[in-house]
């Protein structure tokens, strides 16, 4: 489980999140949506340790985030993060190998069982061809598949991804997601910030909306996935249907419909 209460947290004494409550339970898999500006990547970097909040509590089962060493919050949490750019020299197997941090000894050698999980990591993904490979001659949508690759080496509980996707075609976006629901079936717990409606409500049992730093709707995809919300969310005219096959929720512009809401 992570959760926060009353979380309030910004940059530069600009508030972002103003007041979020917030908990995901063991074994969901939660969507994070909002225009941008909302909040999304501020609430993953504070849920991730990577940004102290000004306000509220944040914890991970039952321990409070800011009692925990990195290395003791690296084997509960793992993130993708939305920007990230590759390190020059370091190779696919070597960025995978990071998500071990956790688990190394005192000397800081990768063992036997780190490298089995590393190999583990990139074959789930696919990268596998790419192992050799250096990090800066990755196309996008490679870099930010090794880094889920990084993630799933962590072998965390819980997994945050900030837009993981974004680098994506079509068929590999739909490719991660399936992985992600195989995980989340094997137990493992999603917070995963898409911009992408569409995407979140097939893969999503719950959808979590953001807008200008507070939470303004939270519940099952098929409840929560409506016009009314999604156009008091993004400040634009929607045309909601049901998918043809699976009969989630899915959502499409109407044009002239008027501008959608910006900011950070």
């Amino acid at each position: 489980m992570i959760e926060c209460r009353g979380l309030r947290a910004g940059y530069g004494g600009r508030e972002v999140l103003r007041g979020v409550d917030l908990c995901v339970a063991p074994g969901e898999m939660a969507g994070l949506l909002g225009p941008n500006g909302s909040g999304k990547t501020t609430l993953l970097h504070v849920l991730s340790g990577v940004l102290s909040p000004t306000a509220g509590t944040v914890r991970i089962g039952e321990r409070e985030i800011g009692d925990l060493k990195p290395k003791e919050r690296a084997g509960m949490v793992a993130a993708v993060p939305q920007r990230a750019g590759p390190v020059p020299g370091m190779t696919v197997t070597s960025l995978v190998l990071l998500g071990r941090y956790p688990y190394l000894s005192f000397l800081g050698a990768y063992g036997a069982r780190d490298h089995a999980a590393a190999q583990a990591a990139m074959d789930e993904t696919g990268i596998t061809p790419l192992a050799g490979r250096q990090t800066e001659a990755l196309s996008g949508g490679e870099f930010q598949t090794a880094l889920l690759a990084r993630a799933l080496c962590q072998a965390t509980d819980i997994l945050l991804l900030d837009e993981a996707a974004a680098n994506l075609d079509v068929a590999r976006k739909a490719a991660m997601h399936e992985l992600l629901r195989k995980k989340n079936a094997a137990g493992l717990t999603v917070l995963s910030a898409v911009h992408d409606l569409n995407l979140a409500a097939l893969y999503c049992d719950r959808l979590i909306f953001l807008k200008n730093g507070r939470v303004l709707a939270d519940g099952p995809t098929r409840t929560v996935f409506t016009r009314v919300i999604v156009e008091e969310v993004y400040e634009t005219t929607f045309h909601v249907f049901a998918h043809p096959v699976t009969g989630v929720p899915q959502g499409v512009v109407v044009p002239g419909g008027g501008p959608g809401a910006g900011g950070r």
